[in-house]
């Protein structure tokens, strides 16, 4: 059941968040309403969307500075303008999966209308830079960070990354909020037992970790970024990519990039990007499909980013 509460402050992806739904997972803050960058609230939006969807299977509805789309069984959702989020729950749909879907697709798509670009993966805080690890839904990107967190590093983000850029057209990582989500294997893995954590979909075998002790708070440059990919071969190998894949990479693996183009941001994306891939360098790396190579993965990426740094 959803529950409605006074309005809470909270800080996450870099905004002020003005809350009545409840946000346990993010950080809070003590702010007044005028300190808002986002406002979060309940509302009944069925009529609206059904003025809206003109065809059945219509998932996203788009417009110059308003985004609807609907999640069946959980909630319809409204994000305008980059600084207001109304959500309207569907019968009997769990606060839980709404906070899901508030904190990541919603969040996505703020950062967007902002003109932040939200870069979906997992980055790491190490000595002091921001690397990412993106790739395809179950390359293996938050096992990773998990490891690296495990070896005494801290995480800047899980899932959504936020890449701005400084006066100086210097990339950076704004922290988002101190909470990972792995999989039941890479629990198992790391002997991490799931009585002490709570699953985000009832009867669902992926987990909501809390790692406040572990979590960068502060913006770091971005120096780095990974693209896991699962091969064939018993190996792992990094390669760096060239000019033409950087471009590729950063935009599949741009947060609901499908909206890139419907919200008109193609040619500031691809600024954007022209700025980024000047000051990072940019990495395949593959790795078996099977086994737990994670823990090799960390050494190599330690090993290239040492290699990197003493040519410098």
């Amino acid at each position: 059941m959803v529950e409605i509460v006074q309005n809470l402050g909270y800080r996450a992806f870099g905004l002020n968040l003005f809350s009545e739904i409840p946000l346990p997972e993010v950080p809070r803050l003590g702010i007044s309403k005028d300190m808002t960058d986002v406002e979060i609230e309940y509302g009944d939006l069925s009529e609206l969307w059904e003025k809206q969807v003109l065809l059945p299977k219509q998932k996203y509805v788009v417009e110059d500075h308003m985004v609807m789309f609907q999640v069946p069984g959980i909630a319809i959702f409204k994000i305008q303008e980059g600084k207001k989020i109304t959500v309207s729950p569907i019968s009997n749909s769990d606060e839980d999966q709404i906070r899901l879907y508030i904190l990541g697709t919603c969040m996505g798509i703020i950062l967007l209308q902002k003109k932040v670009i939200p870069l979906h993966g997992s980055a790491v805080n190490i000595n002091g830079k921001a690397y990412a690890f993106v790739g395809d839904s179950g390359a293996g990107k938050s096992t990773l960070a998990a490891a690296f967190l495990k070896e005494g590093f801290q995480l800047l983000s899980d899932d959504i990354l936020p890449i701005s850029l400084s006066k100086e057209n210097i990339p950076f990582i704004t922290p988002t909020y101190p909470q990972q989500k792995l999989w039941q294997e890479s629990l198992n893995a790391f002997g991490m037992d799931n009585l002490d954590y709570q699953p985000l979909f009832e009867r669902e075998t992926k987990y909501a970790i809390p790692i406040t002790s572990s979590f960068s708070n502060e913006p770091l440059p971005l120096v780095g970024v990974f693209e896991l990919v699962k091969t064939e071969h018993g190996e792992v190998t990094i390669q760096k990519l060239n000019q033409l894949e950087r471009f590729r990479t950063l935009y599949y693996h741009t947060y609901r990039n499908f909206l890139v183009p419907r919200l008109g941001l193609m040619e500031w994306h691809f600024t954007e990007s022209v700025n980024i891939v000047k000051k990072i360098q940019m990495y395949q790396l593959q790795r078996p499909n099977t086994g737990f190579t994670v823990n090799h993965l960390v050494s190599q990426i330690l090993e290239n980013i040492n290699e990197e740094d003493s040519l410098f």
